[in-house]
Formats: structure tokens, C-alpha cells, sequence
């Protein structure tokens, strides 16, 4: 009888542990080497993020930023359960596609990965946290901030910055009591960071007593939004806010300048990088957006982790200490574990407890970081000005 068939009859996430640690222990019938020359055994890692398209600079940051740890701890040594252990970690490209999504999920399940860091974004993130809960796999992403993504109930899914319920509250409540926004607009991508972001904002802005003229929407292949500005200037808003990511963000802002809104624009953690300053030019001067989690240089290990990161990737996008922690806290539970099996670290991954270059790392019961901070930050000159943190 076949593993498959003799696990059919349990249920999904049993059976999808069953299977996982079988295809971790079988990967030799695939034509796929499990040991070193020196009798280590090979154990894989999933990274996914979009590696080409417009947001590959910050797939590639990802996966630059987990690649760094991997490669520290085999230089380090890892030990589990008497043996020698060699991470490898398999880049996977999703294209920002949750369709893609599914289909790189399922293709690192079959290659018998024990766990995955990522998905990149919440909208890729969330299809693909079904996949691997069938299969048992631990997840772990280092930027999804959708809610929803740990509220399926899957408990593989975990993630290590804060999620948009913090981040839009902070930014609602920021654009009306600090910036004294009263008249409000909103754009969205629809994508589920996008949106999901936009949402949280807007309750957090009507409860501290903005007021939202206009909700309008867009996608995240746009370019031209000069129909939207245009309806959105008739009603004369103090703000406007835009969920989505910065390869929109940077034409969006130009546009704005260029029909006369003069309205403060904010974004989250979308735009909060060093591309969307290149996309916009000039016109990104006074902008303001947010992003989870500390300064780098107010990270506990942020300088150090700098200093590393850049002498081998270049400049830091965003989240590349975040997929450096996750990769971290992955290895930890391994080594509380004694083991790779899937089923015996995602055990060990509810009592993380370590602190991380971000700053400490732990998981409530969804799987969501304890405490995430966020900060805010202004566009001056070219560069990000630190504003404020919130914690």
C-alpha cells in the first residue's frame, strides 16, 4: 500500500504531516541528494517571493535576507539529534500571482521542503497557507500583514512582524490626530494588503473622527490613475491614503502633482522603500508612510545586520530582517525539537522565545508576533526621516 493511500482515511493536517516527513526522508528516490560529502544530511527550506515583475526588489530582498541566515548557520554548524545537519534553501518564484502561488507551494511540498519562509505578500501568502497545512509544512512569512492570512486557524501559519489591525490602526490614527486630517479619501489595489490595510485604516480614521469622502479602487498592474485623482480632487480631501505597493505608488504620486492635489498622501509599508523614492522622484518630498516593526537602526541587531546584509546583497529594501529572523526561529524550534520533521517542530514553534535582529520574537495562538511596533516615516530630501514609533 502506498503512503498516500494509507493516510487518506486521517485528517488533513495529520495526513499532510505524514506525508511531509515521508517525502523529507525519501527524497533520494527523486534523484535529489540528502547527504553531504561528509555525511550531513540535506535539509531544505522553501523561500517564495516575487523574483521577477515589478516587485522583485523586494523578493529578492526576502530571500536575500533568509539566504544570509541560512548560510550563517551551516557556517556555524547545526547539529539535530546527534547529526549533522546542511540547510538548503530553494528560491521560488510566485510573481506576486496567487495562482502561481499555489502551483510554487505545491512544487516545494513535492520536493519535500520541511518548511517555508514566506510568502511575500498577503495576497499570495493566504492561498498558498492551505497547501501547506494539508501538508503539514511549518510556514512562516516575514511581510504578510493581511489578517486573515492567521485567522484560517491553520496552525502552521505563523509570521514575525506586525500585522494591517496594528498597522492601520496606527496610521488612522495618525493621519487624524497628528496630521488633523478631517476630509479623507482612500485608494486600494484590492489586493488583500492592499485592501485589507485600507480597511483597517478607515475605521481606525472614523473613530477618531475623520471623515472618508470618497473609497476608490484600482489594481496592482495600474498605471494611469488619472481618472480617480481627478474625481478624488473635485471633493477637495486634507488626505489621501493609498493600500498598495510601490510600483503604483510611485506613478500615483507623480500624477498627483501633476493635476494639483494637494492633498498629504500616506501609505503603509508598501511604499516605505527605497524604490517607491526612486518611482516618484521629486514628487515623493513630504509623503508619509509606515511600516511595521522598528528603524533598522533601532533594531536591537539592525546596525550589525546592516553592515553583513550590505556587503553581500546591497541596500536593505524593507524586509529582509524580518526573513533573517524567520529563517532563525524556524532553526530554533528545530533545535528544541531535536529534529527536522515537520511535525515535531511545528510542536516547538507555539514556545519561540528568542531575541531576533528585529527585536524579540514570540507567537500568540494564531500565530501572530506579540507586540509588533510600528513606525512612521517621511520622504525629506530623498531618503526616509524616521517620525514615530508606535508600539
Amino acid at each position: 500500500m502506498s503512503i498516500k493511500r494509507a493516510v487518506s482515511s486521517l485528517p488533513s493536517l495529520a495526513a499532510g504531516m505524514v506525508l511531509a516527513v515521508a517525502a523529507s526522508l525519501s527524497l533520494s528516490g527523486c534523484g535529489q541528494k540528502t547527504e553531504t560529502g561528509d555525511g550531513s544530511q540535506i535539509v531544505r527550506i522553501g523561500s517564495v517571493a516575487p523574483l521577477t515583475g515589478p516587485q522583485t526588489h523586494i523578493g529578492k530582498d526576502n530571500e536575500n535576507g533568509a539566504r544570509l541566515a541560512v548560510d550563517e548557520i551551516n557556517a556555524q554548524g547545526l547539529e539535530l539529534g546527534g547529526r549533522k545537519v546542511k540547510l538548503e534553501l530553494l528560491g521560488e518564484d510566485d510573481q506576486a500571482e496567487p495562482k502561481t502561488a499555489t502551483i510554487v507551494a505545491q512544487k516545494l511540498v513535492d520536493a519535500g521542503v520541511v518548511a517555508v519562509i514566506g510568502h511575500l505578500n498577503s495576497g499570495t501568502t493566504i492561498p498558498a497557507s492551505k497547501i501547506y497545512f494539508d501538508a503539514g509544512i511549518p510556514q512562516i512569512s516575514p511581510s504578510a500583514t493581511a489578517v486573515a492570512y492567521t485567522a484560517q486557524g491553520y496552525k502552521t501559519a505563523y509570521r514575525v512582524m506586525a500585522n494591517d489591525a496594528q498597522q492601520g490602526k496606527a496610521l488612522g490614527q495618525y493621519a487624524v490626530g497628528k496630521l488633523g486630517a478631517k476630509k479623507i479619501a482612500i485608494i486600494d489595489d484590492r489586493t488583500a494588503y492592499g485592501q485589507g490595510l485600507a480597511d483597517e485604516f478607515e475605521a481606525a480614521a472614523k473613530a477618531a473622527g475623520g471623515e472618508v469622502l470618497a473609497r476608490e479602487f484600482t489594481n496592482d498592474k495600474a498605471t494611469d490613475f488619472t481618472a480617480i485623482l481627478t474625481s478624488i480632487k473635485g471633493k477637495d480631501p486634507d488626505l489621501v491614503f493609498f493600500g498598495g505597493m510601490d510600483p503604483q505608488g510611485g506613478p500615483m504620486t507623480q500624477q498627483m502633482k501633476r493635476l494639483g492635489l494637494r492633498a498629504q498622501l500616506l501609505g503603509g509599508d508598501g511604499l516605505q522603500n527605497i524604490n517607491y523614492l526612486k518611482l516618484a522622484g521629486v514628487d515623493a518630498e513630504g509623503v508619509i508612510a509606515s511600516s511595521p516593526g522598528l528603524p533598522i537602526d533601532a533594531m536591537p541587531g539592525g546596525a550589525e545586520f546592516r553592515k553583513k546584509f550590505e556587503a553581500k546583497y546591497g541596500a536593505i529594501q524593507v524586509y529582509a530582517p524580518y526573513a533573517y529572523d524567520a529563517v532563525y526561529a524556524l532553526v530554533e524550534a528545530m533545535k528544541r525539537a531535536g529534529t527536522v520533521e515537520p511535525v515535531k517542530v511545528l510542536a516547538e514553534l507555539p514556545k519561540t522565545d528568542m531575541q531576533g535582529v528585529t527585536g524579540p520574537v514570540k507567537f500568540d495562538a494564531k500565530g501572530d508576533t506579540t507586540g509588533g511596533a510600528v513606525t512612521l516615516y517621511k520622504a525629506v530630501g530623498g531618503a526616509w526621516q524616521v517620525l514615530e514609533t508606535v508600539k
